[in-house]
């Protein structure tokens, strides 16, 4: 397979895009308080074409399907299919995330679920977690302020509601920066995961001016060099001038086939195949925490990128309590009980 132009990673900045093709996915997991989920799936398309290859999520025979059908105004014309299954525990949806075939089954995923008992209220955490992809980049944090975050885990369509809004021009300042920032993280990732993958695969035979140590120290450097050859970058990649410039030319020589290497693993992890969808949570009971946003529904929302989990683990959760009225009851009594018992001793004394 040819490799992706360098100039593609680079010029566009890895701009994560989501293809027309791909099916439009919302799962939503209904928690109940004894542990079991009722999950349901949605997944729109443009063309009465499901293949299970390109469901984001695990649907399999053991869902009870619906499929319908939309058109809009215009005469365009939605399929849909609605899935809904009960689990009864969240090491199902684990097994099945496990056993999963479809378009993202080689992303590790889970789910978990606590319950706390506290007497008068009880109280229940659900998550569902994808661990992180990079082993050598960098967290977005660490380029995004607070304010940056927000609008970078928001989802599209209320960084549309909020560019189009009263306040537009904030909130675009707001979106360019994120964009100029996330670019340079990107970039930076990308050469972190090189740096990262080159010195594991020449471990034990490069000496120490080759070391991951010594490359991370470096990669200010290598970002230099490739900004100041991009338009030309993938032949003089190809003929080993970028590299004896960036580890000399006795080791350019030496370990060109582990550059290479190192570059196509690389571009696998920046550019990679996941199939982009949105997480709902209905939580028991009163929220009383998470990180997910309000969607239109009044519903939480997390959508699910792959750049949202490249350097870091991606944990959607809520936190809800629900109000034990036995144990309020029961309360009542207990202390109706003693208060009579002091009363009546209160009356033999006198």
């Amino acid at each position: 397979m040819k490799r992706k132009s360098i100039k593609v990673i680079l010029s566009l900045i890895l701009v994560f895009v989501v293809s027309c093709d791909e099916p439009e996915t919302v799962v939503t997991n209904y928690v109940h308080p004894d542990g079991s989920v009722t999950r349901k799936i949605e997944i729109k398309n443009g063309k009465n074409n499901f293949k299970k290859s390109d469901f984001q999520v695990p649907l399999d025979s053991t869902w009870i399907v619906k499929d319908s059908i939309e058109i809009n105004q215009k005469g365009d014309t939605t399929w849909i299919k609605r899935a809904v299954k009960q689990f009864k525990n969240v090491d199902e949806i684990n097994i099945a995330y496990k056993n999963d075939s479809g378009a993202n089954k080689s992303y590790s995923r889970n789910a978990g679920f606590r319950k706390r008992f506290k007497w008068f209220n009880s109280e229940y955490r659900f998550s569902e977690r994808i661990e992180k992809l990079s082993a050598f980049g960098y967290p977005v944090k660490d380029y995004l302020n607070n304010e940056e975050l927000l609008f970078f885990y928001s989802p599209e369509s209320l960084k549309q509601e909020k560019e189009n809004g009263p306040d537009s021009l904030k909130y675009r300042a707001l979106s360019d920066s994120v964009k100029n920032k996330t670019d340079k993280w990107t970039i930076r990732n990308f050469i972190s995961e090189w740096t990262g993958e080159f010195s594991r695969l020449t471990e034990g035979k490069a000496g120490t001016d080759i070391s991951r140590e010594s490359l991370k120290a470096r990669e200010a450097e290598l970002e230099k060099i490739i900004a100041e050859n991009d338009k030309k970058f993938d032949s003089l990649w190809a003929n080993g001038v970028i590299l004896k410039k960036f580890i000399g030319e006795t080791n350019a020589l030496r370990y060109k086939s582990e550059a290479d290497s190192a570059m196509k693993l690389a571009e696998n992890i920046i550019i990679n195949n996941f199939k982009d969808y949105s997480l709902r949570i209905v939580m028991p009971g009163k929220l009383i925490g998470t990180n997910g946003f309000i969607d239109s529904s009044n519903t939480l929302l997390w959508p699910v990128k792959s750049d949202y989990f490249l350097n870091e683990p991606y944990e959607m959760w809520a936190e809800s309590k629900t109000t034990n009225s036995w144990a309020w009851v029961v309360s009542g009594l207990f202390l109706a009980f003693v208060l009579t018992g002091v009363i009546v001793r209160i009356i033999k004394k006198d």
